[in-house]
């Protein structure tokens, strides 16, 4: 049975508000993992400068957490994608005779 313009506009409005949440998670975390990057980055460098044992941990803790941080990214980048590909099959729905 096929969807009425009413469940099609809910559904809309539901991905949408979804997208905006989404989107709003990619800045925050594109801010974070560029912070994180640059922390990774300062931390090889006084690993490898230093060569102790504790400036070693400290990059390995940080590149550990950029890692994280960059798979949460893809989910997040993976999930809108999925949304937008919804949006338009409803876009499409609704426009239809």
């Amino acid at each position: 049975m096929p969807e009425s313009n009413p469940q099609i506009e809910r559904r809309l409005r539901r991905v949408s508000q979804q997208l905006r949440l989404l989107r709003a998670d990619l800045q925050v975390t594109d801010e974070q993992l560029n912070q994180l990057r640059d922390e990774a980055y300062d931390a090889r460098v006084r690993a490898l400068v230093s060569e102790t044992p504790l400036a070693e941990r400290e990059h390995r803790r940080v590149s550990r957490h950029v890692e994280r941080l960059s798979r949460h990214r893809d989910r997040v980048v993976g999930r809108i994608a999925e949304l937008d590909a919804t949006q338009d099959m409803l876009l499409d729905r609704l426009s239809a005779p």
